[in-house]
């Protein structure tokens, strides 16, 4: 479903845009999705919406048939990339598995904030972003996904991502169509 209608509290959720993250080759080229993603969150500030900046900064403790990263990263990779302008009253979610609600606070954060919708952008499509989104529909929150502002290390992945699970879980669209959205209802 093409994105109709943002709801007045709505908030911008920016998954793993992250130093250590965006080195990573990708199927569409990151300084785009980046871009569309800075955009966004300059959108949502000039609204007065809130914007989340999440990072991930380690794995859950399971065992899986690939090996993890850990204890081998450099001292940045988890630092947000600077490109996305965080302001002191942006909020920052540091996750420890691939989704942004599973064990920390922004569940509580964002209904304290009365938000009832979540927009999100951001990597990787099929596992942070996704995992993210399918969360957020658990809880209750309407669902927006900008389709350009999303990107996953390999191109079958991302492309269930945007055509068969996003619009299960909500509505999928352009930074440029979220954008138009939220300076319509101004």
């Amino acid at each position: 479903m093409t994105v109709t209608t943002l709801d007045p509290k709505s908030a911008l959720i920016v998954v793993d845009l992250q130093k250590g993250i965006v080195t990573l080759p990708s199927v569409h080229p990151i300084a785009g999705v980046i871009a569309n993603a800075s955009a966004l969150a300059t959108s949502f500030r000039r609204h007065g919406l809130p914007v989340v900046l999440v990072n991930v900064a380690g794995g859950a403790p399971g065992r899986t048939e690939r090996a993890h990263a850990r204890g081998t990263l450099p001292p940045d990779w988890a630092d947000l990339i600077p490109e996305l302008n965080a302001q002191p009253g942006d909020y920052k979610v540091t996750k420890l598995t691939w989704g942004a609600f599973a064990n920390t606070d922004l569940d509580a954060l964002l209904k304290e904030l009365g938000v009832t919708q979540v927009v999100l952008a951001g990597v990787a499509s099929s596992i942070g972003v996704e995992t993210t989104a399918r969360e957020a529909y658990a809880l209750g929150f309407n669902v927006t996904i900008a389709t350009d502002a999303v990107t996953d290390l390999d191109a079958g992945a991302h492309e269930n991502s945007v055509t068969r699970i996003f619009p299960r879980l909500g509505e999928t669209g352009t930074k440029q169509e979220i954008i138009d959205l939220l300076d319509r209802s101004a």
